[in-house]
């Protein structure tokens, strides 16, 4: 038997203390409100709906709250509080559904961008957009498009969501993806200049190709304070790329849970039904998920010392997103 289970508030925006003392009339008061009636309506078996929800909400407060606590204890005060056009740089917006999706890579950002895509209405459905046209035929908008007013209001107004994942793990993907497959862009550009500053009798063909580069030499890259070349949106930490201390993220999801989450969100902000976020792989379908396993395959490969700068580096990843230190001898 199906009931209609209605989502009441954008939970995750109020805080806590706030969420307690709505009661049963309180309810009642708020589903009068123009602005609510417009929520989308989920229609699942009860138990099941109701349990999904308390579920989300429950771990959203969870996740918004250390994220704010983190940020309290950290940040420093001469950091600037007002928010740049650089600070908004990886927001994407949609404004029929007032969603402002941060993009990290390697953390389903692919499909995101499918789905922001089809939620714009410039395809029908997920399945059919191919990779080339996420990332180069897509006409997705940048908050820093916008002028300041214009930035400040989406800011306030819409849903702001930040999806993650695991900081080693997101690392091996990316070396994976662009170091491991044909690549016409990451091998000359970042390859070249590894190989040639952190490989001893380097051959001529990896000299002109930038190929071959080996996870050991990419993490030399990754923690020299003179790098050969810049960092990369592909491997930065997510602390620098959405700016979670300046922006106060509605809804943080992480890439271990990613289609539970993001189909409990599209549901909320008032996705078509039939919309769901895509499963499949983007891009080497035929290669194995970056998993846990495989990172402490990559991972093994580096000393204590590697492994502990570069968990140094992800620090405040690990701490502001509650993952666990993915190794017992790091401090």
């Amino acid at each position: 038997m199906l009931f209609i289970v209605y989502i009441y508030i954008q939970a995750s925006v109020l805080p806590a203390k706030l969420q307690a003392q709505i009661t049963k009339n309180h309810r009642k008061l708020l589903l009068k409100s123009s602005s609510l009636l417009n929520q989308q309506l989920i229609i699942a078996p009860a138990g099941q709906a109701k349990n999904s929800i308390k579920k989300l909400i429950k771990v959203q407060q969870s996740r918004r709250r250390l994220m704010r606590e983190v940020c309290a204890k950290y940040r420093s005060s001469s950091i600037a509080k007002v928010v740049t056009h650089q600070h908004v740089s990886r927001i994407y917006v949609e404004d029929t559904h007032k969603l402002l999706y941060c993009e990290v890579p390697k953390a389903g950002c692919s499909n995101w961008k499918r789905v922001l895509m089809v939620l714009q209405g410039q395809a029908v459905s997920t399945g059919e957009i191919q990779h080339e046209q996420v990332h180069y035929g897509n006409h997705l908008k940048r908050l820093d498009s916008f002028d300041r007013q214009g930035i400040a209001h989406r800011l306030k107004t819409y849903t702001k969501v930040l999806f993650l994942r695991e900081p080693f793990e997101r690392l091996v993907s990316a070396f994976r993806d662009k170091f491991e497959s044909p690549n016409s862009y990451y091998h000359p550009v970042f390859g070249k200049p590894i190989i040639s500053k952190y490989r001893s009798n380097a051959s001529k063909l990896a000299l002109r190709t930038g190929e071959g580069v080996t996870f050991k030499e990419f993490v030399q890259y990754l923690l020299d304070v003179h790098r050969p070349v810049g960092m990369d949106i592909h491997w930065e930490p997510v602390v620098q790329l959405c700016s979670p201390c300046l922006i106060d993220y509605d809804f943080i999801g992480k890439f271990e849970t990613i289609e539970e989450e993001a189909n409990l969100l599209l549901r909320r902000i008032g996705a078509p039904a039939n919309l769901t976020f895509p499963s499949f792989k983007d891009r080497n379908p035929n290669a194995a998920r970056t998993s846990a396993r495989i990172t402490q395959e990559y991972f093994s490969q580096l000393n204590l010392t590697e492994r502990q700068r570069t968990y140094d580096l992800y620090f405040m990843d690990y701490l502001m997103f509650n993952y666990s230190k993915p190794f017992a001898d790091l401090y």
